[in-house]
């Protein structure tokens, strides 16, 4: 389900930020991808997204990142490690998955990353999910 047709697109705020690889929805505490069909979503395309994220965000801000897989695309699995070393403010990381291949791959991208991955089989699960992460009860999530 595209976070644009979810009950989540009306009831939390969200700027969305469009590509043409893909569309980024950020909120409060958390980014939402939808990668395009058949896109490699590599290291240049991860920086476009954060240069233009950042100024979205306040000073030591703290946020989750929600791969929506509702398309089929590639990633390197080793970038995990890599945006883990250059970016601190991700603090964890939710696959939502709608097919068997998709739920496979995360398994393994989990394998690659320092950080925390969940592989969820619904928005709905991820969103919560990261809303209910231990690093967000010691910040205000109210501001």
């Amino acid at each position: 389900m595209k976070f644009e047709d979810s009950v989540f697109f009306e009831s939390l705020k969200s700027k969305k930020i469009s590509f043409p690889f893909g569309d980024f929805y950020l909120l409060k505490r958390f980014i939402v991808a939808e990668i395009k069909e058949s896109v490699h979503f590599d290291w240049d395309k991860v920086e476009q997204v954060i240069a233009h994220a950042l100024p979205y965000y306040e000073d030591d801000f703290k946020i989750g990142y929600i791969a929506n897989r509702i398309n089929s695309y590639s990633i390197d699995p080793q970038q995990w490690k890599k945006v883990s070393e250059k970016y601190e403010f991700m603090v964890a990381s939710a696959i939502v998955s709608y097919n068997d291949f998709s739920f496979i791959n995360a398994t393994i991208e989990k394998q690659f990353s320092p950080k925390s991955i969940k592989r969820c089989d619904s928005l709905e699960q991820a969103i919560n999910w990261i809303l209910n992460l231990k690093e967000f009860k010691i910040y205000d999530i109210s501001r």
